[in-house]
């Protein structure tokens, strides 16, 4: 062991020799790619995924993620909604499909092949929550939100269906033709829905599944039932029953009330 350490004071001299070591100086972000010729300016692709905001540790909002970022703190951290809402307005109006503040993604090559990102891409994640929070005020706003998102992103499930449930908060509120008209648009929402994850008959053949989405084919039921269309609400009560068979639902109870209504 005497041996070892004589050695490695002999040695440690030579790493320790002066101009060898540098002062540590404090680490920017960033920072260690300004002197390489084919490192770009990144433009700004939001992350849209919930930050702790107080790990962000920024004390004003300056662009429309930081706005959104401050939102979901309030929306979920502090329950203050309408915070929550002003901020998300503050964001889209930095990040507006209208106003050429943000862009459209409509191909990967954009991304992969160095495309140009600016504006930066329109964001799904605030239109969503600020669409849910007005989806009892202000129906038809939030309506408004979520067919943007699926402008933003036309596979997103999930959507189509919380634009089916808004339509049927304006008819709740509505009589007459205009009550009609808003479930028949609720309708054509559901079916949207669906079609974004058809049963195919290879389907079929591996998981036994023959109905997809309970959810959506309960609440179609629901509204043909209001339309006084029974042999359609039946329809939709079957399919609902097929779908349940292998993936339950989330108020089982409504299995037995489906049974039930069809006389099973």
């Amino acid at each position: 062991m005497r041996q070892l350490a004589i050695l490695l004071g002999a040695i440690a001299p030579a790493f320790l020799a002066p101009g060898l070591i540098q002062a540590q100086t404090p680490y920017t972000p960033g920072e260690f790619q300004a002197a390489n010729p084919a490192n770009h300016t990144r433009n700004p692709f939001y992350f849209e995924g919930r930050v702790d905001w107080d790990l962000l540790k920024i004390d004003t909002p300056s662009n429309a993620w930081e706005f959104a970022q401050r939102g979901i703190h309030e929306q979920d951290d502090l329950e203050d909604p309408v915070s929550a809402i002003s901020d998300y307005r503050r964001s889209l109006v930095l990040n507006d499909l209208n106003n050429g503040s943000c862009q459209l993604i409509t191909s990967a090559t954009v991304v992969s092949q160095g495309g140009n990102l600016t504006p930066p891409p329109c964001m799904f994640t605030v239109r969503l929550r600020l669409g849910n929070l007005l989806r009892a005020s202000d129906p038809q706003t939030a309506i408004g939100l979520f067919k943007e998102v699926l402008l933003i992103d036309p596979l997103r499930l999930g959507v189509n269906a919380l634009i089916g449930e808004t339509y049927r908060v304006v008819a709740a509120a509505a009589t007459g033709d205009a009550q009609i008209a808003a479930l028949q648009q609720a309708v054509a929402a559901f079916k949207a829905e669906l079609a974004l994850s058809p049963v195919t008959d290879l389907g079929t053949r591996l998981t036994g599944d023959q109905a997809n989405n309970a959810h959506v084919h309960w609440s179609l039921a629901e509204i043909y039932d209001q339309l006084g269309r029974t042999p359609d609400a039946n329809a939709e009560l079957n399919l609902y029953l097929k779908a349940t068979k292998w993936h339950s639902d989330t108020y089982p109870w409504r299995i037995d009330l489906a049974n039930k209504r069809l006389g099973n």
